[in-house]
């Protein structure tokens, strides 16, 4: 059935309304990571078992995400939204009132599919009712909501758990979750028809999930050095992958479009993105440790540090959304990807010499030109691919943000704590470590320039 586009009159509050929704997931699963120690003592179970209250949380989210360029196709997006809401509010029932770990478990997994469904889902309806020129803004405003739920979350959970339970996360969090159901279900209408009924190929979706799923085990197999099990895991998520390529080429059911990774505006945007993903994630998690490790700092100044950085992450980026739409890619993109390259070089040669203040400085760098490069990625890749592939690669942004983040946080891990040199200290051997660390981002940061260098060209070429 197709359903007509219709003008749509306020475009951000609808976009806020569903931003607000992925905020709220957001917030729990960052809340979350601070309950650790009241889980593992209220449950009984060891932290390798605890952590899949976020592990898993982020994987089924990144299932979901898989399957959004169908659902956009199949759903109107008022369905979408009151589904993504229901599994949302399901989830808090169940985890305010899990009597044990796993009924937790199962309700963080059914919560994931919110975040799964909102945040493509935002970025879908901006694509259908914003101006090209003002994407950039909007997908920069649509951002700045859910970024501030990283940056509040663990503190929203530190003090939960301090003054009541780690059960006031979901309790507290549910009646706002309705009233956003409440406003959603007036507001937000269709802007682009749907294709009505067709069939979902179950056997990639399956396929392709089997393969993220040995994938993210791997990671936590090799976090705990057990190699051998990495090994086999990491050998069948390959396999499963290449059976998947093969599947798609001769299946004619939805999923997502492979030939998207044909557009080269998507593949010199994707590349970047997920790059940057993998750095910000990793170094959110290195650079406190390094700090309490190196510099025998307490926990408090540990995640101090990140703070100035993280407020101008949130707050910049209509800010650089902005820059995009007026200046065009080119200073946005390299004096992003410049910054973000920079903070690294002096990670890297100053090390254990630039102290608390000089890590809390040079994160500050890091974030401004990472948020200013990340987000401008996607707007601009978004739009110089074919309209075809939009929610095809909008499915492929999301979902690699969730995998690429994942592994950033495990990669980084290994190298911090890979050097063991004899006669070393403690915090010399992981001031070392770190040093690799900041060296591979800092490759990274070479190579983003090398592709959006070729993205801008692009628009050369279009324009011509």
């Amino acid at each position: 059935m197709q359903v007509p586009a219709v003008k749509q009159e306020n475009p951000m509050l609808v976009v806020a309304i569903v931003a607000l929704m992925s905020f709220m997931g957001v917030l729990t699963e960052t809340s979350m990571n601070v309950t650790f120690p009241a889980l593992m003592r209220e449950f009984n179970e060891p932290l390798g078992t605890v952590q899949w209250v976020t592990s898993g949380y982020l994987l089924m989210a990144a299932l979901v995400m898989l399957t959004s360029a169908y659902m956009k196709r199949r759903f109107t997006n008022r369905q979408l939204f009151i589904i993504a809401v229901i599994l949302f509010s399901l989830g808090d029932i169940i985890c305010g009132s899990a009597f044990n770990f796993w009924m937790l478990l199962i309700g963080r997994l059914i919560q994931a599919g919110c975040v799964g469904i909102c945040t493509p889902l935002m970025v879908n309806i901006i694509l259908d009712v914003v101006s090209p020129i003002k994407l950039g803004t909007y997908i920069g405003l649509a951002n700045l909501i859910i970024l501030v739920a990283p940056a509040l979350g663990p503190t929203f959970g530190g003090a939960v758990v301090a003054f009541a339970s780690w059960r006031v996360i979901f309790w507290g969090t549910l009646p706002l979750a309705l009233i956003l159901l409440a406003m959603g279900a007036k507001r937000i209408k269709q802007y682009a028809p749907i294709k009505g009924k067709y069939a979902f190929d179950w056997t990639r979706f399956l396929v392709l999930g089997l393969a993220l799923v040995c994938l993210i085990m791997g990671l936590n197999d090799l976090g705990q050095h057990s190699y051998i099990t990495f090994a086999i895991l990491l050998s069948m998520s390959i396999v499963l992958t290449g059976f998947f390529v093969k599947l798609s080429k001769t299946t004619s059911k939805a999923l997502f479009s492979l030939s998207v990774f044909k557009e080269k505006a998507f593949l010199f945007s994707f590349l970047p993105y997920i790059m940057l993903q993998f750095s910000n994630v990793g170094i959110n998690f290195l650079l406190p440790n390094y700090v309490q490790e190196v510099f025998q700092a307490t926990s408090l100044v540990g995640g101090l540090i990140l703070l100035p950085g993280s407020i101008l992450n949130c707050f910049g980026q209509p800010i650089y959304g902005w820059m995009l739409d007026h200046f065009g890619g080119k200073i946005p993109l390299y004096i992003g990807d410049i910054l973000f390259t920079l903070s690294l070089v002096g990670l890297t040669i100053g090390g254990p010499q630039l102290g608390v203040w000089g890590i809390t400085f040079a994160y500050l760098v890091f974030a401004v030109g990472r948020s200013m490069a990340f987000g401008n990625s996607v707007a601009y890749g978004l739009e110089h691919i074919n309209k075809e592939f939009r929610s095809d690669a909008n499915a492929l942004y999301n979902t690699g943000q969730q995998v690429t983040g994942a592994i950033g946080t495990t990669a980084l891990a290994l190298i911090m704590d890979s050097v063991n040199r004899t006669g070393y200290t403690h915090a010399q051997n992981i001031s070392a470590g770190s040093t690799l660390a900041f060296i591979l981002l800092v490759v990274f940061g070479i190579i983003i320039f090398y592709l959006f260098h070729h993205l801008l060209n692009l628009k050369v070429e279009v324009d011509k």
